[in-house]
């Protein structure tokens, strides 16, 4: 016994999943695939038949219910991920209805024991192993037949050096917790969360023996591909070696700008940008992205507001032509955190952006389920903390309705998630609007304290004058101006 047992693991081929396994199933070991009724349970189990099994990997798939394999076979073929060529020569289904008609666990037994001797198989299935609960007679008997029939099962499938899955629907996972959970290596636990017209998959590793698995509960979806699992991103211990936070500072590709907040933007910051309609909050977004272009940075935008071909200005076009900057359409409503972190986290590890634009903060909130929105700022401070702390700086932007008497930088008071807060605002001079912008907080930064004008000129941002004598705006009183200056020489441009 003075060597450590390597257990393999088999990399499932379903998107996401092994990730919560700690790299894969398993080899060897005792599943149950519970959950309730409509949940994805089959679907997950075939996906992971179709996947694993070869000539060298044969599986075998036992059927319990009365429904034929051929029915059932009919609605799997729909997925991308059904192989005909498998059927039969690497997968094996095998109708088990007949022998569970009375409950005789030993004729079900026997006549697993014959189905794995002559075929051999590394896989074996049992679909739906609730249903061999149910033939269960009652009475302590009865619970005994079954408690020793699942162990004989157990200890056969070990022996036999093969990896079972048990699919079985239950409401819940500690409420009919039996011989088999006590029994099995590892429990996943499907579910789905239903409100008005909206509805989210979740899967759970309640128990997975000899593995770190990812604890907590995630997101997955079943498309014309399958399930595709989106484990749930969460905040990593800051890495010693990196740069201390703010000692680097980004551009926002506006120099009047960078000069109100004292050198830029410091890196792995989130910025607000808050503003009513028509303000130039993309535009600035956009001028944030083409200056990490212009430096060598990738960037990434999410467009949870316009679709692309709105989004995209020639500007915004090229960059993305050119691969300086992707974009993450995100416009299907009912999406999760867990499906949006997921996507912008790929696109950082595969281009190493430094610079994320959110755009914009309202139509994340819309973007999201409605089984999600009342977690909306728990949403949108895993998404900060988990992009900021990747070394990205963010920019958001948000809508604000323009009153002159309320001074609001968010909705919902999620002002303090930023570190940083730009406010753009609209002034009424001599019978025009007038865009006024204002750095409302650099955390553990200087920056500046006065209110600017600024515009917008052949899509760029314009930073002008200070604006003197300017008051009322924000305390409900009448409208009172000395003269103002106007965007005359632009800050920080010759």
């Amino acid at each position: 016994m003075g060597k450590r047992v390597h257990i393999a693991k088999l990399v499932s081929g379903v998107p996401g999943f092994d990730e919560l396994l700690g790299g894969g199933v398993p080899e060897f070991s005792f599943n149950l695939i519970a959950g309730t009724p409509g949940s994805g349970k089959t679907t997950l189990a075939h996906q992971l038949m179709f996947s694993l099994a070869n000539p060298q990997r044969r599986a075998l798939f036992f059927t319990v219910l009365g429904e034929p394999p051929l029915k059932m076979l009919r609605y799997q073929q729909q997925f991308s991920y059904f192989d005909f060529d498998k059927v039969e020569t690497s997968i094996r289904f095998v109708n088990l209805a007949a022998d569970m008609v009375d409950g005789n666990f030993d004729r079900v037994l026997a006549r697993i024991i014959d189905e794995v001797q002559e075929y051999a198989p590394s896989l074996v299935f049992v679909d739906s192993f609730r249903s061999v609960v149910q033939a269960t007679p009652t009475g302590e008997q009865g619970f005994s037949d079954l408690q020793q029939f699942i162990q004989q099962l157990g200890m056969q499938m070990t022996s036999w050096q093969a990896t079972t899955f048990l699919i079985g629907e239950y409401l819940q996972p500690d409420t009919e917790s039996g011989p088999v959970f006590t029994v099995a290596d590892g429990i996943l636990w499907l579910s789905q969360l239903v409100r008005g017209d909206s509805m989210v998959r979740k899967i759970q590793v309640v128990k997975m023996r000899g593995a770190a698995q990812k604890l907590g509960s995630h997101t997955f979806r079943i498309d014309n591909n399958g399930v595709q699992v989106f484990p749930r991103a969460v905040m990593r211990a800051p890495d010693a070696s990196a740069p201390m936070l703010g000692s680097e500072r980004l551009s926002t590709g506006v120099a009047g700008l960078d000069a109100m907040m004292g050198g830029g933007i410091p890196a792995a910051y989130s910025l607000l940008v808050a503003g009513p309609s028509g303000s130039g909050k993309t535009i600035l977004a956009t001028e944030f992205l083409a200056e990490g272009a212009r430096r060598g940075e990738h960037g990434i935008i999410a467009a949870f507001e316009k679709s692309p071909n709105q989004l995209l200005s020639n500007k915004l076009n090229e960059l993305v032509s050119t691969g300086m900057v992707g974009v993450v359409n995100t416009r299907t409503l009912d999406l999760s955190i867990d499906e949006i972190l997921h996507e912008l986290v790929t696109m950082i590890d595969a281009t190493g952006a430094r610079r994320v634009v959110i755009d914009s903060l309202s139509g994340f909130e819309l973007a999201l389920s409605s089984i999600f929105r009342d977690n909306y700022r728990e949403a949108l401070y895993r998404l900060v903390a988990v992009l900021t702390g990747k070394g990205v700086t963010v920019m958001m932007t948000t809508e604000l309705e323009d009153r002159y008497d309320v001074l609001r930088f968010s909705s919902y008071g999620n002002a303090f998630l930023a570190d940083a807060i730009i406010n753009q605002r609209y002034v009424e001079l001599d019978g025009k609007f007038c865009r006024v912008v204002s750095v409302i907080k650099v955390r553990a930064s200087d920056h500046s304290k006065d209110m600017r004008f600024y515009d917008i000129v052949d899509g760029h941002t314009v930073i002008g004058e200070c604006v003197k004598g300017y008051t009322g705006v924000l305390s409900g009183k009448p409208l009172r101006t000395r003269r103002a200056a106007r965007v005359k020489k632009p800050l920080g441009m010759s």
